[in-house]
């Protein structure tokens, strides 16, 4: 049996291993969570546009909250778009075939993301301007991200809060 000491020190290293796989599946689930109310905020904003006009609309504010040109990822530009057109589809009638289209569109997306070594929550993380400062606390922005830039909107960790207070910027609520 271990000693008193070594267990403790067993008890923290596995309860830090939890926190850190808790953080880093909260973040995950968090920025993606927050991408897909953005897009369903925009979505209705313009839902009584023409399809055509709406969708790009909504793809140009996605990518402008992202700091990416439309045409930076044209290896995804179909699965963005078809993406952008099923919340399109579901802010104008929000049914169940809408939000089999929605999540199918998603999982599209996911997949064409995952082959460029990113996911719809990393690159929410990483590029928002809507971004919430526990994230990069969670998972920090590559240096080397291309593209990256500066997103001063984003709140910093204040002193004397718990990280997880770290949240967006108002304009994003």
């Amino acid at each position: 049996m271990p000693h008193f000491v070594e267990a403790l020190q067993r008890e923290a290293a596995d309860a830090v291993a939890a926190m850190r796989e808790a953080a880093l599946r909260a973040r995950h689930a968090h920025a993606r969570a927050e991408l897909m109310r953005h897009m369903l905020t925009t979505a209705r904003k313009v839902k009584d546009e023409p399809r055509a006009a709406a969708v790009e609309t909504v793809v140009r504010e996605w990518m402008d909250a992202w700091n990416l040109g439309r045409d930076d990822w044209p290896q995804i530009a179909r699965e963005m778009t078809a993406f952008t057109e099923a919340f399109h589809d579901y802010a104008n009638a929000p049914g169940d075939a809408q939000d089999a289209a929605l999540r199918a569109a998603c999982a599209a997306l996911d997949a064409v993301l995952a082959r460029e070594g990113t996911s719809i929550s990393d690159e929410m993380a990483f590029r928002s301007q809507c971004a919430h400062g526990w994230w990069e606390l969670v998972k920090p922005v590559p240096a080397g991200l291309p593209g990256r830039k500066p997103r001063p909107s984003v709140p910093q960790l204040e002193a004397g809060k718990p990280f997880w207070e770290a949240g967006c910027a108002d304009f994003c609520r």
